[in-house]
């Protein structure tokens, strides 16, 4: 494993931070980062679309604070990652079970490390579908935080059939690197106001991720592609059929979501036998990004949800 950048200017992350170039089975190239931090266990943080190593530098301090290492990746596409058209503003995907070599890589990675055991997942958003889909591939963790999961995409009911179509045709047709229609090549917390973004209500910490991604723009990706789109409704599709692994789950979610589908979160929340949902008022997509005191609530209940489970 090759030492890869880390952008310790613009993280606010604990120091002592290693990170390396991973390359999966399939020759593409992720990074990926971790704190040693505590020695409770270690938290495997999946992050979403769009997301790299650095917007998460403050989780890597709030959970060594509660005890525990952190580690995370740049998911293929997005991040240094590797891209995978050739256009590099895009979000792209070929397949989503391709999200599972990067996990193993990375599972790979956290083990030659010898981070400390046990292992707790913690997915937000899109990492929260890449991370269900792990767990029924075995993905050796004892609990699992889930951030605003992305199990389904909010959209009007009349555009989903519309979704559908063009998510399906585009690719057939040849423009599966395309962007979605309304969507831009510009990243949005940098082409977004603050005021109405659909992120955070927390002023502070939207400039923070608008200063890692003017600081460092080769971070940035914007809207997803037709052929992303066509994978992540067949996948949260066939998700949304299994049944709820028999593990220890918490599940935050802002009262405010605009992003992932909150009536698939709620659905999936009334057949997963003992697990804890948490209606966070006056939040938006991103729990981790908000306000100090839902920071801070977010932080408290993942880390007791992880020391009940420690073994």
């Amino acid at each position: 494993m090759d030492t890869a950048p880390f952008y310790d200017d613009v993280a606010e992350a604990p120091a002592g931070a290693t990170s390396v170039w991973l390359e999966t089975s399939d020759g593409v190239c992720v990074r990926a980062a971790h704190w040693r931090g505590g020695m409770k266990g270690t938290v495997l943080l999946f992050p979403g679309r769009t997301e790299y190593i650095e917007k998460y530098g403050p989780a890597a301090g709030e959970f060594a604070a509660r005890g525990y290492a952190m580690a995370t990746l740049d998911w293929r596409g997005q991040g240094i990652a590797d891209r995978l058209i050739d256009e590099r503003a895009p979000g792209h995907v070929g397949r989503f079970a391709d999200y599972q070599r990067d996990v193993a890589a990375f599972m790979d990675f956290v083990r030659a490390e010898k981070l400390p055991e046990p292992y707790f997942l913690l997915g937000h958003s899109m990492g929260g579908c890449i991370g269900l889909r792990s767990i029924y591939d075995g993905l050796p963790v004892r609990a699992v935080v889930f951030s605003a999961p992305m199990w389904g995409i909010k959209m009007h009911p009349l555009l989903r059939p519309v979704a559908w179509t063009i998510a399906t045709l585009g690719p057939i047709l040849g423009m599966g690197d395309r962007l979605v229609p309304s969507t831009s090549p510009m990243t949005y917390v940098l082409e977004a106001p603050f005021e109405g973004n659909v992120l955070t209500r927390d002023r502070g910490m939207f400039e923070f991720m608008q200063r890692q991604l003017t600081t460092h723009p080769d971070l940035a990706i914007g809207g997803p592609t037709l052929q992303w789109l066509r994978e992540a409704l067949c996948e949260t599709r066939a998700l949304a059929r299994r049944p709820s692994p028999g593990l220890a789950c918490l599940i935050v979610l802002g009262a405010e979501e605009r992003i992932v589908n909150a009536p698939a979160i709620h659905e999936r929340m009334g057949r997963w036998p003992g697990a804890e949902f948490d209606l966070v008022g006056n939040a938006e997509h991103e729990l981790m990004m908000e306000s100090p005191a839902i920071r801070t609530r977010f932080y408290d209940k993942s880390a007791a949800l992880f020391d009940a489970h420690r073994g």
